[in-house]
């Protein structure tokens, strides 16, 4: 007796299910994959230190503790830590935004002579190793006396040539018509870029922001190098105590990059939909 061939439709149909089901199966693997030093850090931070240093290691801990919690704020000044963290990744955030802004504006908006060659002389600062500019930067900090000072920590981040480039790219992609219509009206320049262009880039300074902030929020070297003392110490700094040439508090420094981590977590929850919306509409023309 013959066999009835299913209808290709159908054969089709059930294909692409199987696809999908095998599709989404590598997702939530890729998923877990990418959360596993996550879950590792949540969970060692809940650990006793007997527990963290067991071989085989252990991803469920047997016993919860809260200790490593409370320990952070004991063995540092963490609140001090935290309020200089905020201050220093919060001040060259907000300054950055406003001086990379008006340098993208005039780049991209403005028409003067040696445009592209400003344009290009910023691109090329981008392929500079931080490491080079670091001791003439510390060199002139000390003789304007703004080692362990806020300014010190926030002024040499005032601008940054990827911000530049990146807002550059988003006004080339808002319509010239805007402009000159203002310009017609008696605009200046200023109430221009103040009053048209930037409620239409807010996706992309947030975007930036959020580069911004979560860039000198997690620096090391920097704060480091330009603080010497712990009561100007950001948190990366003060976690660094936690890791010893031989021996490293694993629970302690989890507790601390826990909290750490939290306000990033919080930023990129409140903007997430203006951070796509930023990447995904940047340098379209």
């Amino acid at each position: 007796m013959a066999t009835i061939a299913a209808p290709p439709r159908a054969a089709g149909q059930r294909d692409h299910r199987v696809l999908s089901i095998v599709g989404l199966c590598v997702a939530l693997a890729a998923t877990l994959l990418f959360l596993l030093p996550f879950i590792w850090m949540v969970t060692t931070s809940f650990s006793p230190e007997s527990e963290i240093v067991r071989f085989p290691p252990q991803i469920v801990p047997h016993s919860i503790t809260f200790d490593h919690y409370v320990d952070i704020w004991k063995r540092i000044p963490f609140g001090r830590l935290f309020i200089n963290t905020v201050i220093f990744a919060g001040g060259v955030t907000v300054i950055s935004l406003f001086f990379d802004s008006l340098t993208a504006y005039a780049l991209a908006r403005i028409d003067f002579p040696g445009r592209e060659i400003f344009f290009v002389a910023i691109l090329v600062t981008m392929m500079l190793p931080f490491q080079v500019t670091l001791i003439p930067i510390f060199k002139l900090l000390t003789d304007l006396d703004w080692i362990n000072t806020y300014q010190g920590l926030i002024v040499p981040r005032a601008t940054n040539a990827f911000g530049i480039f990146f807002l550059r790219q988003f006004f080339l992609a808002i319509p010239q018509d805007l402009s000159e219509a203002a310009r017609i009206d008696g605009a200046s320049e200023f109430r221009i870029y103040r009053t048209v262009i930037l409620p239409l880039a807010v996706p992309a300074l947030l975007t930036l922001g959020l580069f911004h902030f979560m860039y000198n929020w997690n620096d090391l070297l920097w704060p480091l190098i330009i603080t010497t003392e712990t009561n100007m110490q950001t948190l990366p700094a003060g976690l660094a105590l936690f890791m010893g040439q031989h021996v490293t508090e694993y629970g302690v420094l989890m507790a601390g990059s826990i909290l750490a981590l939290l306000p990033m977590i919080i930023a990129f929850l409140a903007i997430q939909r203006r951070f796509v919306q930023g990447i995904a509409t940047t340098g379209m023309k």
